[in-house]
């Protein structure tokens, strides 16, 4: 899946010779400028960082989940609850993880002419000089703006992983419980589930990750004028629809559904799964034990 999020990278940031072309005529440029191992830059400090992000957003969860429950009993037990703690959650493993991203997104947006062929190439593109890894991209990055410069875009990520992370959480339990009980610890159902859940919370905040990308990029853009940078995410939004059209703020989106349906899908499939095995009772289920 990651030739999918490197080939967005460039549509969400209007890399020069991408965006106006579609996923199977990017994918095919980049492999000849490139080679096979083009689809997979950055794909190292993308490992690295879903490790620790899922495990702290799927652990971060149940802790927030259990404090609401045990702290405020008049919000309830529904879906709500999730929602609270899924957005809250979302946000922790974000900053936990935010220049990994940083990382990533840095070393995908890198267009090297690595096989000599610039006389075939489509003019316009970029070329960047590349940096040494995660931690050359680290360190370079540091050095330029601190720590304030590791956590560039990180406004616009937690503006949209706070309602993303949020609305996934609670739709995904929100639609299980429209499932009837023989069909609760159904895979295909779990699947079923995640994926919608990813799809809609996904739909509703993809603009701001168009926005977090084009932050993160925007020193090596190496943009003219000033008043091409974005001061914050509503500026982001605003100036990308004024200046280069409202459909910029969705564009790539399909291709995004096709990375992160089934990842959404398979996360909460082995999520509910593992807390099956592992024996981990529903948080309603538990609190009313102990307060009986």
């Amino acid at each position: 899946m990651f030739s999918f999020n490197f080939n967005l990278c460039y549509l969400q940031t209007r890399t020069a010779g991408f965006h106006s072309i579609g996923v199977y005529q990017s994918l095919n440029k980049i492999l000849k400028h490139e080679g096979f191992q083009g689809l997979y830059k950055g794909n190292g400090a993308s490992v690295i960082r879903i490790v620790p992000y899922a495990a702290l957003h799927f652990m971060t969860y149940e802790r927030y989940k259990s404090w609401i429950l045990n702290n405020y009993p008049v919000l309830g037990t529904g879906p709500f609850i999730d929602l609270l703690a899924g957005s809250a959650a979302g946000g922790t493993s974000v900053l936990c993880t935010y220049p990994l991203d940083l990382a990533r997104t840095k070393l995908a947006y890198q267009v090297a002419d690595t096989r000599g062929s610039i006389k075939d190439g489509v003019k316009g593109v970029q070329y960047q000089t590349a940096n040494n890894g995660i931690k050359g991209v680290l360190t370079s990055v540091y050095k330029e703006g601190g720590v304030r410069g590791l956590y560039r875009g990180a406004g616009p990520t937690l503006t949209g992983i706070l309602p993303y992370a949020g609305l996934k959480f609670y739709m995904y339990e929100k639609l299980k419980t429209h499932v009837p009980e023989e069909h609760q610890k159904s895979i295909l159902m779990r699947l079923s589930c995640g994926a919608l859940a990813g799809l809609f919370g996904q739909t509703l905040t993809y603009p701001l990750d168009v926005v977090k990308r084009q932050m993160q990029v925007a020193s090596l853009q190496n943009a003219a004028h000033e008043e091409d940078r974005f001061k914050n995410t509503f500026d982001g939004l605003r100036k990308i629809a004024r200046n280069q059209g409202w459909r910029q703020l969705f564009h790539g989106v399909s291709i995004n559904y096709i990375r992160i349906v089934p990842s959404a899908a398979i996360s909460f499939t082995t999520y509910d799964m593992m807390k099956s095995w592992l024996g981990v009772p529903p948080q309603q289920k538990s609190r009313s034990v102990s307060a009986a």
